[in-house]
């Protein structure tokens, strides 16, 4: 018997579950108020424990963890790609399901699935609202911003930028400014400061390798940036924040 026809048998067996699935608004409307950046709602579907409640939730493997897993796979991919139809740049939407996704691999309990479930859930909503917030509308900034996440470890300039998107240095300089309240160069200097902080936080890369890996002249130049943008150096913020190691391999090439 093959698939098709063991389906047509299940599909009218007296013994199929037929415990009615949630209604579609219901899991639309969550996703919407993710994508939205509507911390508050998103916050109270944690609390109340909906992603681990039975009812309405398809069978997806007979065992519970895996079922659970498989169903958090689904609500990350649908929620990676409204956060990206609302304006995130896909790419770190893309990067942010994989990084959460493989998580999974480490976990084997119901309670650790929700809390991943919770956190990532939250730090989608989160990213979300202060993209909202900024209010960036223009096409081209957009991509200049989807480029500079892609290629964060590059040297990266507005004039490369301008060539890459076929405009002049001189426009997209002031366009940039003008609707994201910085510079390019201050921009992008400021994403590197976030992976490097995140290197500093997860990763036991070297002063020197995160500085090769974010393309910064020297190891003194990025001492330096770092300390200006943070207010402490490097070393202090790790030993201060160091936590949790993380697989050089999630920062992908």
């Amino acid at each position: 018997m093959n698939y098709k026809d063991e389906w047509r048998l299940v599909a009218t067996s007296d013994g199929l579950d037929d415990t009615a699935h949630r209604p579609l608004t219901e899991e639309f409307h969550f996703y919407q108020a993710v994508s939205t950046g509507d911390v508050e709602v998103v916050r109270k579907n944690c609390e109340q424990e909906r992603f681990t409640e039975k009812d309405g939730v398809g069978t997806l493997s007979r065992n519970p963890i895996t079922n659970l897993k498989y169903h958090f796979v689904i609500t990350t991919a649908m929620i990676t790609r409204m956060c990206g139809q609302n304006g995130m740049e896909y790419e770190q939407a893309f990067r942010l399901s994989d990084f959460y996704i493989q998580k999974l691999d480490d976990l084997h309990t119901t309670q650790e699935v929700q809390n991943l479930h919770d956190e990532m859930v939250i730090d989608y909503t989160e990213r979300m609202r202060r993209m909202i917030q900024k209010d960036i509308t223009s096409k081209h900034i957009a991509e200049c911003k989807d480029y500079i996440y892609c290629h964060i470890k590059d040297r990266i300039t507005v004039e490369q930028l301008a060539q890459e998107f076929g405009v002049s240095a001189s426009y997209l300089s002031r366009l940039f400014k003008k609707e994201v309240g910085v510079t390019v160069s201050t921009y992008v200097k400021d994403k590197k400061i976030e992976v490097a902080k995140d290197l500093l936080k997860f990763s036991d890369f070297s002063m020197i390798d995160i500085a090769n890996h974010l393309s910064f002249s020297s190891q003194s130049h990025f001492i330096q940036q770092f300390r200006e943008h943070v207010g402490i150096t490097p070393k202090k913020y790790r030993d201060t924040h160091h936590t949790v190691k993380w697989d050089k391999n999630v920062v992908k090439e």
